[in-house]
């Protein structure tokens, strides 16, 4: 017998399937061994002995493999085909190894789990590769070394900080510094100046204005109303002819298949996916599915930086190009893609479907909607990628004044051939430049504007008279970078060689969970508390969060995979240095650390005066200087006059003007005019609140003050809406149902169904309207559902999208959609009939208390039924 060791319980279950009765199948449920959370895992002082630990949840899955290596007489290792893979083959090997005795050890590696690609590994075994391993242990000790020497300072400096990564303090910084650039942009006006030209014949066209006396313009050249004002006069007074037009065929060439990277930022831009969601369906898609009586993967091996293909992928991709969409839409010879990234790990193929031939409408009867979603992406990306190009005609019509005036500029495109956009079109990441448009808060522009939609201009020869009509002057303003979504950083992450696309869904959930950052909208916004870290470790560890520094880490790493670098070399030059730093750090005072950070803060915490100048003289005492302190619980805004002036803050919370309109006590806004009870601004432990009621009323109402709401100009209107959140803003137009407003955990919000999107801290959420609630829902990409029809008991039914996938409701029934219907084309008729059924099956019943369900007796071992017997 055969024993062959894999990482899951799902891929052992689909691989069991396709091996032979000489072959057994478990899984180590992952890594068996990993390095304990404590000092000493890794000692320097021994070159850099590495102490294993075998965690509680690794026991059972090690007793099955012992249990069954004493049968078998051979230890197969199946595990995946990259480092981590490799180095959880190489700790199986490790523990196992006086149970292994003189049998052979094999290791086997596959792209995908089929049965064709299975059972061709294991025909072609090899030993375990000794240089990825290597790469596994610098990398594991690295993030060990660092983190558990670093935190420590942390701890000690600043209070209330909770730990530091190799990586992910890089990917905060990144965070930090886009934040910064929001803060301090100035925006700038500007205005653009389109209008209607019109032919003789009535015919018209749309073109901007682009040369003014001469002079070509910029974007930011017309910055007043008042030249605005002066180009339309100009405009107006022009005697118009077309002065060129020009046509050109262009080509746009399809993206390459996805990587680990490409994927979650696709994911992410067309179904707000965040890293680690993608990751979790991929790797779904991979292990295997159930397709009737076939258990398969569908998708290849999804951790990989590759973009190139088999050649028997591409054959089978070109067959169904010409299959589906005819030999026009295949190019002569297949596209051969080469990966980009600034490091390539070890290479493996694209995230391509095992089989082509399995189209996603085939699939949807045996997927959840997360599942179909990116399988769906997976497949057109991959078909696409070897599609002919897309062909453009692209028009471009000056129109100029005869005296030379002015010069307006039309554009066209007209998609001649669409080639592989009748595919697949990929979407965009917002607008980089400090001049995209936004909403002020650096949220940026929608993206996937499409350029390749058609904008047919009427036929115009050179020298026709055009009339000017319908002069739109348009004024703008340039907003701040937007802030990061999953997409954009892991791109950004991507280009600077940072990290791995493998690593990038675990370093930004490490950031969430520690309160470094925090997800609005699916963009990030730096915490306080990371805002404060990261300035320390630029402050103090500078070189060891430069993006090239890591980039060359990374390079270093990969030196050693491909045995280039022995891998205690590399541990040894970073540690001498890097404990140096430390030991440079821990001497400092906390005083001085926090003089060092203070100035690098001091935009953030500090309002600014008329000049732009931070306000940091102390309101209680006015002469001494307010700045950053830390006490037991984190850091606080305290004056430099202490303990004369005990005057403090939180940081991030309430300024100076704020606290004043609370420093006697209680604000008494008046009395409720329904209850007679008074209506109070108080201050609490988090800041300041609203409450209905005095000290002897017992449990008072209380309510939330937006931050950006100012205290000072509270009325009682203001305090009694608070209170009555949330409030009603009126019905959806499409659903039906009912918009509300109120303030929860992460601030103000409209909520429609179960769907929640923030809004602007401020008064907002007592003032916001219909109009503008169904404006921030549409722009926030979720929808209210879709009106199937009404029912014939009255009232609407609704599709709507839930959290265990599609679903239709009526009168409070949901009846989910079963895999087998498409939600896109559900009828009205199937849609009844789902809440018939649904109806007729009524609520699920929990058992009587006492008693035990079938299914719980069923799981009931034998030796537990005879001790019950024997008691009775």
């Amino acid at each position: 017998m055969k024993l062959v060791v894999v990482e899951s319980p799902a891929k052992a279950k689909t691989i069991n399937k396709y091996l032979g009765h000489d072959y057994h199948v478990l899984a180590s449920v992952g890594h068996i061994r990993d390095l304990p959370d404590k000092q000493g895992s890794v000692i320097p002082e021994e070159d850099f002995a590495m102490q294993w630990d075998i965690p509680a949840r690794s026991k059972d899955p090690i007793h099955a493999i012992r249990s069954a290596l004493k049968k078998a007489d051979t230890l197969i290792l199946a595990t995946d085909p990259d480092r981590e893979g490799e180095a959880i083959s190489w700790h199986i090997q490790h523990v196992m190894k006086d149970m292994i005795g003189d049998k052979p050890v094999e290791r086997v590696v596959f792209n995908e789990i089929t049965k064709s690609a299975v059972l061709d590994a294991m025909a072609h075994p090899r030993q375990i590769n000794s240089e990825l391993v290597d790469a596994y242990l610098a990398r594991r000790a690295l993030d060990y070394l660092v983190g558990f020497t670093l935190s420590p300072v942390l701890w000690h400096k600043l209070p209330g900080a909770k730990s530091a990564g190799r990586v992910q303090s890089v990917a905060l910084k990144l965070i930090c510094e886009r934040e910064s650039e929001i803060e301090q942009f100035n925006s700038e006006e500007y205005w653009s100046i389109e209008a209607r030209m019109l032919k003789d014949n009535g015919d018209s066209l749309t073109a901007r204005l682009t040369h003014l006396n001469g002079k070509k313009l910029g974007k930011m050249t017309i910055n007043s109303k008042a030249m605005a004002d002066d180009a339309v006069a100009a405009i107006k007074a022009s005697d118009f002819a077309v002065l060129n037009v020009e046509t050109k065929r262009t080509k746009r060439n399809p993206s390459p298949p996805f990587t680990t990277s490409t994927l979650q930022q696709e994911a992410s831009r067309k179904f707000g996916f965040s890293a680690s969601r993608t990751m979790q369906v991929a790797q779904k898609l991979y292990e295997g599915i159930n397709i009737g009586s076939e258990t398969t993967g569908l998708i290849t091996y999804m951790r990989t930086d590759g973009v190139q293909l088999s050649n028997e992928a591409i054959q089978s991709i070109r067959g169904e190009i010409s299959n589906t969409k005819g030999d026009r839409y295949l190019p002569s010879t297949p596209r051969v893609y080469k990966s980009k990234a600034a490091n390539a790990q070890e290479a493996h193929e694209a995230v391509r479907p095992t089989s082509i031939s399995r189209h996603p409408s085939a699939m949807r009867q045996y997927l959840d909607t997360d599942q179909i979603k990116l399988y769906d992406l997976i497949w057109k990306r991959t078909l696409a990628s070897q599609m002919a190009s897309a062909e453009l005609d692209k028009t471009a019509v000056d129109i100029a004044d005869r005296g030379g005036k002015a010069t307006m500029r039309a554009n066209g495109s007209i998609i001649v051939f669409d080639g592989f956009l009748s595919v697949y079109r990929e979407d965009r990441d917002e607008q980089q430049n400090s001049a995209s448009d936004g909403d002020g808060n650096g949220n940026g522009s929608s993206a996937g504007a499409d350029d390749d939609a058609n904008t047919i201009l009427p036929p115009v020869a050179s020298g026709e008279p055009m009339n000017a009509e319908g002069i739109k002057p348009e004024q703008h303003f340039t907003q701040p970078p937007p802030r990061y979504t999953d997409a954009s950083l892991i791109k950004q992450m991507e280009e600077l060689g940072i990290g791995r696309p493998s690593t990038y869904a675990s370093i930004l959930q490490k950031l969430l969970t520690r309160n470094y950052i925090e997800k609005d909208q699916r963009r990030f916004i730096p915490e306080e508390r990371g805002r404060i870290v990261s300035a320390f470790l630029e402050g103090f560890f500078s070189r060891y969060v430069e993006y090239g520094f890591t980039a060359r880490l990374e390079d270093d790493l990969d030196r050693i995979s491909d045995g280039k670098l022995e891998w205690k070399t590399l541990l040894r030059q970073f540690w001498a240095d890097f404990k140096e730093t430390v030991d440079q750090t821990q001497e400092l005072a906390r005083q001085d650390i926090l003089e060092r950070i203070d100035p690098m803060l001091e935009q953030v915490f500090f309002p600014k005066d008329e000049d732009g100048a931070p306000i940091r003289v102390c309101s209680n005492c006015e002469n001494g200087r307010l700045g950053l302190k830390v006490g037991r619980f984190g850091a606080f805004i305290g004056c430099s006059n202490y303990p004369e002036c005990r005057y403090t803050r939180p940081v991030g919370q309430e300024s100076d003007e704020q606290q004043e309109a609370l420093a006697d006590g209680d604000r008494h806004l008046g009395d409720d005019p329904e209850t007679g009870l008074p209506v109070l601004v108080r201050k609490g432990p988090y800041g300041a609140y609203i409450q209905l009621g005095d000290a002897d009323t017992k449990k008072p109402k209380r309510g939330t003050i937006p931050k950006k709401m100012e205290i000072p100009n509270l009325t009682l209107e203001t305090g009694l809406g608070l209170l009555n959140l949330p409030r009603e803003i009126g019905l959806h137009p499409e659903s039906g149902e009912m918009i509300t407003a109120g303030i929860g955990r992460y601030g103000p919000f409209i909520r429609f169904g179960s769907t929640y999107i923030s809004i602007p801290d401020d008064d907002s959420v007592l003032t916001i309207g219909l109009n503008f609630a169904i404006d921030a829902i549409a722009k926030s990409g979720k929808t209210a559902g879709r009106n199937v029809g009404d029912h014939p008991d009255g009232g609407s039914i609704m599709l709507k999208s839930g959290r265990f996938g599609p679903y239709v409701e009526h009168d409070k029934i949901r009846a989910t959609i079963p895999k087998a219907y498409d939600p896109d084309t559900l009828t009205l008729d199937e849609a009844i009939d789902l809440i018939a059924k649904k109806k007729a099956k009524g609520p699920g019943k929990a058992p009587p208390r006492g008693k035990t369900t079938k299914t719980a007796k069923a799981k009931t071992s034998p030796k537990a039924s005879t001790a019950a017997k024997k008691r009775k």
